[in-house]
């Protein structure tokens, strides 16, 4: 505390009284009796003592503000080394993070690799034998004239097994490369069979290369992957495909897909909304009719394969400009509760010689889908479908695209694919799952008639015509022709994915999946035959990569 003016007051009166009381002779003296000089030299002195004592007290002030300062500054270096001292161990943690391993992917060049895919063991029964493995072939002849019809299939296989590599890399933050390429062993060359070895080879599934662009929100992709028309699970992003959960390799009647090389351009805003345009590699399934053509009509609408590139034991259409497919995708967002929905176009020209010209048809239709958490992590459910004409190979049946009327001219059949279904996540561990789906064409059917009077034949053409003769299909011994053109096929199935293991040494699970499969034919002449498959099966994955 500083020294007060009282205090000041004070002592320059004990100085003053000290003075008068200094000698006694002069006590006695009057007033008039001191000199000038006298008094002079008393004020001098009374004023060296105030001087001095302010002095002191300036001194004082100011030591005690120096250590004062000192005081405020040793309190700010203990906070700011409280501080560092604080600090050290997250530096420390953070050293520690980056001199660790890095496990979760493999590091090359600055880019990441991640391993994909499984270890499948599966097993199938058919109660019509198909001759199918774990991909079942919904556009074959299954009626009661079928000398296996009523005889079952089993099949146990490891063909599904699969195998994933994911290479990215970012030049800048702005800009991502990705390369993806995934194989199975579906693949069935002219020497694969089950005799002895099993040997099966390698099947292409997805090889495909991806740039996005971060600040113009553009997204590129050139490649074999899922077509455009494929359910997406987010915006129009590669790799979150929605299919169905079915342990079949060719999934089920009513789902449109196909994997096939394209160049797709995307365009997203705020990652919210998505367009895309797709062109993709074109081919054409056919259905040339129960009878031949006429001898005047001079076709070509397809070639067998050279070997070089393209078996010789396959067929391959003629193909002049690639399919075209528009999307468009939203991410609509109420809370937590997030859907996706989609719709698309699809445009195909298909091409023939004929009469020593090219002749040309189009094709197409409008698809699109929807997935909806009804009870958000619980029960989702998905809808997808495709209408148009000419558009068989996008759906998992395969039923033909287009046939020819008399002339020889191509005709695109009419069709409907359609498939719908439910999968509710019991747990962290169960997955259960319901889904219906069908594909079903409208015939295009066409009559010639040769002769005159009496001898007039009328010549049935095209598919699902009335006319075709289907009185061969009831038995194996029934008399007649099984012309049985596919009308619909449809199916149900229900299932489960369990996964027992879910750990830092990846995942188990395995599933069992049964289905009830219809193939009705068009009425013809006997009826419209109907055949039934029902089919159970079981899976056991190992996921080494993913937990």
């Amino acid at each position: 505390m500083y020294p007060s003016k009282t205090v000041l007051i004070g002592a320059t009166l004990v100085a003053i009284m000290n003075l008068g009381a200094a000698s006694p002779a002069a006590a006695q003296q009057t007033p008039n009796e001191k000199s000038s000089a006298e008094m002079a030299q008393e004020i001098r002195a009374l004023r060296e003592q105030v001087e001095a004592l302010q002095r002191r007290l300036d001194a004082q002030i100011q030591s005690e503000q120096q250590a004062k300062a000192a005081a405020d500054a040793a309190a700010a270096q203990a906070a700011a080394a409280k501080a560092a001292v604080a600090g050290i161990p997250a530096q420390v943690q953070s050293a520690v993070d980056a001199a660790k391993p890095k496990t979760d992917k493999i590091y090359y060049k600055g880019a990441t690799i991640t391993l994909g895919g499984f270890l499948a063991a599966e097993y199938v029964y058919r109660s019509r034998d198909t001759t199918n493995d774990i991909s079942t072939a919904y556009n074959k002849n299954y009626f009661q004239n079928n000398s296996v019809a009523d005889t079952p299939q089993t099949v146990f296989t490891a063909r599904q097994t699969r195998v994933s590599a994911l290479v990215q890399g970012d030049p800048n933050p702005q800009t991502h490369l990705g390369f993806y390429t995934e194989l199975d062993f579906q693949g069935a060359a002219q020497t694969a069979n089950s005799n002895e070895s099993n040997s099966y080879n390698p099947r292409l599934r997805h090889l495909y290369g991806t740039v996005d662009w971060d600040d113009m929100h553009l997204h590129l992709l050139a490649g074999q992957a899922w077509s455009l028309v494929t359910l997406d699970g987010k915006g129009i992003i590669p790799g979150t495909e929605i299919y169905p959960p079915t342990v079949d390799g060719q999934y089920m009647p009513g789902f449109t897909w196909a994997r096939q090389p394209q160049i797709r351009l995307t365009q997203d805003i705020a990652r919210q909304f998505w367009m895309s345009v797709s062109l993709e590699n074109p081919q054409t399934t056919f259905y040339t009719g129960a009878n031949a053509l006429p001898a005047s009509v001079h076709l070509t609408y397809e070639q067998t394969g050279t070997g070089l590139g393209f078996n010789s034991a396959n067929t391959l259409s003629l193909n002049h400009i690639p399919d075209a497919i528009f999307k468009m995708a939203g991410d609509p967002s109420i809370g937590d509760w997030t859907m996706h929905v989609e719709a698309y176009g699809l445009y195909s020209s298909f091409v023939e010689r004929l009469s020593y010209q090219n002749q040309t048809d189009s094709g197409g239709g409008v698809g699109g889908g929807l997935k909806l958490p009804l009870w958000p992590g619980l029960l989702d459910f998905q809808v997808s479908g495709l209408v148009g004409k000419g558009i068989g190979r996008y759906g998992s049946g395969q039923l033909p695209e287009v046939t020819f009327d008399p002339s020889g001219n191509i005709q695109p059949i009419h069709e409907l694919i359609a498939m719908a279904g439910l999968t509710l996540h019991a747990s962290r561990r169960l997955d259960v799952y319901l889904f219906a789906g069908q594909e079903k064409e409208d015939p295009q059917a066409y009559n010639m008639t040769t002769g005159t009077g009496a001898t007039a034949t009328v010549v049935p053409y095209g598919y699902g015509n009335l006319k075709y003769s289907n009185t061969g299909c009831a038995s194996e011994t029934a008399a007649g022709a099984c012309i049985g053109n596919e009308h619909l096929v449809e199916q149900g199935t229900t299932g489960f994915w369990y996964k027992p293991y879910i750990g830092n040494y990846g995942m188990i699970r395995w599933g069992v999946q049964y289905s009830h499969t219809e193939f009705k034919a068009f009425p013809g002449a006997g009826g419209a035959p109907i055949a039934i498959d029902n089919m159970v099966f079981a899976s056991f994955r190992y996921y080494p990569f993913n937990n």
